[in-house]
């Protein structure tokens, strides 16, 4: 994730070297800053919104595209792939990636294919197909693409990564919303929401949101407690399990 920003940032200064001065001016907001984890969350609909303006702070002169990408926290992922032998599903390659993002979701205001190139739309991830996925140890490139896209197909179909072309709503060449939902399997920790205004192919404008999740209540001292003091969880776990089996047995004997 970091070592993707600089280049993301050289490009964008490039654009705006070559597009000159009458650059539009992304003013974005989102819904929600903070979003609580407590026993029970189901998720949560994020609105993302704001205004694409001119230098002067009025409305920009030309259309533009926008596109919404949201970030989660980083985190290394081992992909196991499974093989059936003798009727049995066992263990066989496995890839280990080292920075995969562990929530990834973009909107569009169109299709991206029909707003920039491959080019512009790998170097800044704007979308599942360009998403850069840094494996470890060297490995093939084939091998490399067929582990990568069973990550983003398992992720996909757990509802942490997802697309959705043509969700963004632009007003009158000024005012844009997107609405992007977040699992309830969600890690906590800083994500990261990046919008790109986009004219004739070209990033000409970008800029970021944060919003924090964190654990709160009793989901947030079960956590503190296991980072911090492992063998006070550890002995806080065995006792519930004891508690909860002590409960279990007397309500059947009593049935």
């Amino acid at each position: 994730m970091t070592g993707r920003k600089p280049l993301r940032l050289a490009s964008l200064a490039a654009c705006l070297l070559l597009l000159g001065a009458r650059d539009p001016i992304l003013v974005p907001e989102i819904s929600q800053h903070e979003i609580q984890v407590r026993q029970g969350f189901t998720g949560a609909d994020l609105l993302l919104f704001g205004a694409v303006l001119s230098p002067e702070g009025s409305r920009a002169a030309q259309d533009y595209d926008i596109v919404v990408v949201l970030e989660g926290p980083v985190q290394s992922i081992v992909l196991r792939e499974k093989q059936k032998v003798a009727g049995m599903w066992i263990n066989a390659d496995s890839l280990e990636f080292r920075s995969a993002p562990s929530y990834f979701a973009v909107a569009s205001s169109r299709p991206i294919g029909k707003i920039v190139d491959d080019k512009t739309a790998a170097i800044y991830e704007l979308g599942l197909k360009w998403l850069q996925l840094s494996p470890i140890g060297v490995i093939e490139p084939r091998e490399q693409k067929r582990f990568s896209e069973g990550l983003v197909d398992l992720m996909r179909r757990q509802g942490l990564y997802r697309e959705d072309e043509g969700s963004v709503r632009i007003s009158g060449q000024v005012l844009y919303q997107a609405r992007i939902s977040l699992p309830s399997s969600v890690q906590t920790g800083t994500y990261t929401a990046e919008t790109f205004a986009i004219r004739g192919g070209k990033v000409v404008a970008s800029a970021i949101t944060r919003v924090d999740v964190k654990k709160e209540g009793f989901e947030r001292f079960v956590a503190v407690a296991a980072e911090r003091n492992g063998w006070l969880y550890g002995l806080f776990a065995v006792v519930v399990s004891v508690g909860m089996g002590w409960i279990a047995g007397r309500l059947f004997a009593r049935g």
